[in-house]
Formats: C-alpha cells, structure tokens, sequence
C-alpha cells in the first residue's frame, strides 16, 4: 500500500490484493478519497499488528506456564515414585506399579 508518483505526475494511492492467488495491484485513486481510504488502510494495518503483538505475548506467557507445569509433574512424578518403592512395590515392565511379593 504505497502512495506513488510516476511520469512527474501527481500522486496516487495503490494497495496490494491477492486475486487468484497471484499479487495484483488496485489503483485506487488520488484526492481526499484516496486519503481517507490510505488512512483506513493505515489503522486497520496498526490493528493487525497489535493484535499480531498481543498474540505472542499470550504465546510466550503460555510457554512459559507449559514448562511450569512440566516441571510441576517432573517433580510430582518422582515424589510418587519415591512413596511407592518405600511401600514395597516396583515398576514392572509394562510401567504398572505392583506390590513385591514378600516371601
């Protein structure tokens, strides 16, 4: 989206669109009308790039909370691990906890 000059001309405003899945530019004139239309271009691109911002910071905070709680059930897991030889059993094979037989 570019406001453009050529031929010593005056200017006029262009944007990009995807048509076809080809890159096709939309002449879309010059004057107030094209102003007003650059400037709601403009705000509606600030708009995607908030949100696009916004987006990954909710990203990095649930990353950072995903190996919090990793680490919670690293730790869990061990603890349980630990009570459970102390009672007397053992993993078997297949990962299932069983009671060793006391002879």
């Amino acid at each position: 989206m570019a406001w453009e000059t050529r031929n010593g001309g005056g200017r006029y405003y262009t944007r990009n669109k995807r048509l076809n899945g080809r890159v096709v530019r939309e002449y879309i004139g010059t004057g107030p009308v094209a102003e007003l239309i650059a400037a709601h271009d403009a705000e509606r691109r600030a708009e995607r790039e908030e949100e696009r911002a916004t987006r990954n910071g909710r990203k990095d905070e649930l990353e950072r909370i995903a190996a919090l709680v990793d680490r919670c059930w690293s730790n869990a897991s061990t603890l349980a691990a630990a009570t459970l030889v102390g009672a007397g059993f053992y993993r078997h094979h297949r990962g299932k906890w069983r009671k060793r037989r006391v002879s």
